[in-house]
């Protein structure tokens, strides 16, 4: 393949649906296609007019209309357009003109058509409408739903391996040099085939055993052997291993059923470490269960301020594992929430038992079950209607001051906004909350807008759950019958738009702080989130959660058919998006936070984002005209 021909495929190879074909399959592509040059403001394709090929943005960018003339998409290398009209009757459905100097490559109509013919990846995404969210986050999931650690992901060092005729002491020099509790024997003598193995020099060796510190109490210092007795003698010859691709759940049993406290890890025969019990136990503190447990095993708030490692262990290693922005946002809300009953049960073991009944009420991401690791806390006590606030307040003030103030300990900062329990206002009896929650909803004046965007995401952490199931009954009915309170939280929540330029840039932050960066929260998830509220109160749903509140949508028709959808796609990536670089950030020592400088994305993941934001436009250009103001008479 000439150098001109292997550009071509290296660069089709980047960007979906050619990064999924074959080898055989892009080799026979390449060789079809032809290159034009466009200049910026010349017509591409004009409306009606016979389309023969597939078109592939090789630099450059276009827009793309409708058949009115106004904008449908503007897209940039990487993308394709002109296949909805090969699929159908092979005339120009949307025109294309070029916004810069552009060039184009020509993939014939006939190739094209064999291609969605030959691979069900590539008609896919060519028959459905921005398919590429579709097709990363469902990828994610399919191997989410196969994901099973692995025991080599917790060998961290190659095995220390001694030859059989070593003496017992130099093995316990060695292990002792090394700071390891074991080590392999190994033997030139031809032995069981399962264990038999070459070294990088060709060296044929075959695995006879491990000797463990254990064995060398019991069977030479115990028995009273010399130091120079050879290893070989006290080996077992029953010899326990795993290989690398076995789950560790899998030698954990084999641990269990044989009674040993060290595993070598083969990777077919050739050994490449030992795995130890404590590493499987330690691997097991990791996980949210287990911290979730420790939590609420801690005396004290400085025995639950030392947990804030491990939280942030236990969230890396979900991300690692490929768990979903839902399935993390979870698991860090239970956490959140474990902290906030532990502190609770401390503040009442210290200021005895509640003079009346109370609810802490979680707000914001941990209410709706979508926390990530840089969050700050937002809460508040619904209080019973006996609240006496001279008898009472001073009792209900200084829990709430403990709880804040361990949470802030525990890595949960205080709200900059101050809604926390700690302020008198959203310290109430649970009337003037239904008080406050009504008179949000009949005058939504912009003050009354921002509450609601807080306070209507909402959720019980501790005490009547029932106190918070009634704001929730009230937030469902009334707002629902509402459009005046709908119209305005429709275009409160047009204030934050996603970063899209005039043409096929990101609008970066210039704040000084983190210029050149995206803040994928406050331009991304945050927006959504805020969207997927107005359509969820609109059809009176009482879920709390992002993806169950568009669940709850996609049974009315509030929606035009398939949106639903898009936007689940688009805000999963987005969520995904901030939460690896979050846990890069940790990874490599940074505090973490919600900015993402484009420049450090991959190609593909850049196109990901642009078509994520731009359903994100669409999708709040199509709230405005769902929901419009009522006229007034």
């Amino acid at each position: 393949m000439d150098i001109e021909l292997l550009e071509i495929r290296e660069h089709l190879a980047r960007f979906a649906p050619f990064d999924a074909l074959s080898d055989a399959q892009l080799d026979d592509l390449v060789g079809t296609i032809e290159v034009a040059y466009f200049k910026a403001g010349s017509e591409i394709l004009a409306l009606g007019e016979q389309i023969e090929d597939l078109h592939y943005i090789r630099s450059g960018a276009v827009e793309i209309s409708w058949r009115n003339g106004e904008l449908f998409n503007r897209l940039s290398e990487g993308d394709i357009f002109g296949h909805f009209s090969l699929l159908r009757n092979r005339k120009v459905r949307f025109p294309a003109k070029a916004l810069e100097d552009t060039l184009i490559y020509f993939i014939p109509g006939e190739r094209f058509h064999q291609l969605c013919e030959a691979d069900e990846h590539f008609a896919e995404f060519v028959e459905l409408g921005q398919p590429r969210l579709k097709s990363v986050v469902e990828e994610q999931h399919k191997s989410n739903d196969m994901m099973m650690t692995r025991v080599r992901k917790l060998v961290s060092r190659r095995p220390l391996m001694v030859e059989e005729s070593t003496s017992v002491q130099e093995v316990a020099q060695r292990m002792n040099e090394e700071n390891v509790s074991s080590a392999l024997v190994l033997s030139t003598r031809e032995g069981d085939p399962r264990y038999q193995f070459s070294d990088p020099d060709g060296q044929s060796w075959t695995l006879q055993g491990i000797v463990t510190d254990q064995d060398l109490r019991n069977r030479v210092l115990a028995e009273g052997r010399s130091v120079s007795t050879a290893v070989a003698e006290i080996v077992s010859s029953r010899l326990i291993s795993v290989q690398s691709d076995k789950s560790v759940h899998e030698a954990m049993l084999a641990m269990l059923r044989n009674n040993v406290h060290h595993l070598p890890v083969l990777y077919r025969r050739r050994p490449m470490g030992v795995l130890h019990l404590s590493d499987i136990i330690r691997y097991e503190t990791h996980s949210s269960l287990y911290l979730v447990s420790n939590i609420f095993h801690q005396p004290d708030t400085l025995g639950l301020a030392r947990l804030k490692p491990d939280v942030r262990q236990a969230f890396v290693r979900m991300v690692e594992e490929g768990a979903s922005s839902h399935m993390v946002g979870s698991a860090l809300s239970t956490i959140g929430r474990s902290f906030t009953r532990r502190l609770l049960e401390l503040a009442e073991e210290a200021l005895g038992p509640p003079p009346v009944p109370y609810c802490f009420m979680a707000l914001g991401s941990m209410a709706r079950n979508e926390q990530s690791i840089v969050t700050d806390q937002d809460n508040a006590l619904i209080l019973d209607d006996s609240f006496d606030p001279a008898q009472h307040d001073e009792y209900f003030a200084a829990l709430a001051q403990h709880v804040s103030d361990g949470l802030d300990a525990c890595g949960y900062t205080y709200c900059k906004g101050d809604v926390m329990a700690t302020n008198r206002q959203w310290r109430q009896p649970l009337a003037v909350w239904k008080g406050y929650f009504s008179e949000w909803i009949d005058q939504p004046r912009p003050e009354h807008l921002l509450h609601s965007s807080i306070f209507f995401d909402l959720d019980s952490v501790h005490g009547e759950e029932a106190f918070v199931e009634q704001l929730q009954d009230l937030v469902a009915s009334k707002a629902s019958q509402s459009p005046l309170f709908l119209a305005a939280m429709a275009r409160n929540a047009l204030g934050r738009t996603p970063p899209l330029g005039v043409f096929r840039t990101f609008v970066m932050e210039k704040d000084g702080k983190q210029n050149n960066t995206i803040n994928i929260k406050r331009r991304g998830t945050a927006p959504m989130v805020d969207l997927i509220r107005v359509h969820a109160l609109a059809c009176g749903s009482r879920a709390q959660n992002s993806f169950e509140r568009l669940d709850d949508i996609a049974k009315t028709q509030l929606l035009p058919a398939g949106t639903g959808d898009k936007i689940r796609y688009a805000f999963e990536f987005l969520s995904m998006v901030r939460i690896r670089h979050q846990a890069i950030d940790l990874q490599e020592e940074r505090e973490p936070d919600n900015n993402i400088a484009p420049g450090n994305v991959s190609d593909s993941e850049r196109h990901h984002l642009k078509d994520a934001f731009q359903l994100l436009s669409n999708a709040q250009k199509f709230l405005k005209f769902r929901y419009p103001m009522p006229s007034r008479r």
